[in-house]
């Protein structure tokens, strides 16, 4: 029988918070549920350490993406080298994420973040790639001067920027 699961799908070692984790990013995204919540048992204890009964693995998607999240320990960290890039439409989308994401975690630059759990997010207008890619390289220079000013990226400065209205 094939199988339903996705080719590639990210798999997120948390020390602990595997299931705080899936619960937050869940709540934050529309389009988004826990599917399903698996359970150390008692083989292996010498191995991972984790009592049975804890939680082993939470399987949840957002936005039509799966995803994994372990209760792995503490050895591995999360770091920059890996991020979830959000595209967003308007100015309150990016607003809405950075909030929620950033919330007991770290603001960065351009458009990065770390939410609580240390995983990095980039919150980006999708109309980015138009003002930092064309054929006017000044205006590209501006918006690229301006958004790396920025902490969470604000369309009409990044607009006005591009037009030189800055």
């Amino acid at each position: 029988m094939p199988s339903l699961a996705p080719k590639i799908t990210p798999f997120l070692w948390f020390d602990t918070q595997a299931e705080e984790a899936a619960t937050l990013y869940t709540s934050i995204f529309k389009n988004a549920r826990i599917h399903q919540v698996s359970r150390y048992g008692k083989a292996g204890y010498e191995t991972h350490g984790m009592e049975a009964g804890k939680v082993m693995t939470v399987a949840f998607e957002l936005e039509g993406k799966s995803f994994i999240a372990l209760n792995g320990g503490p050895y591995f960290k999360f770091n920059e080298a890996v991020s979830f890039q959000i595209t967003c439409e308007t100015q309150d989308e990016i607003d809405y994420f950075w909030s929620k994401l950033s919330e007991g975690g770290e603001e960065s630059r351009c458009g990065w973040l770390k939410d609580k759990f240390g995983l990095s997010w980039q919150v980006v207008p999708a109309i980015l790639p138009h003002l930092l890619k064309g054929d006017d390289k000044a205006k590209c220079e501006r918006a690229m001067t301006a958004m790396l000013q920025m902490k969470k990226l604000d369309i009409a400065a990044l607009q006005r920027a591009h037009a030189g209205n800055a």
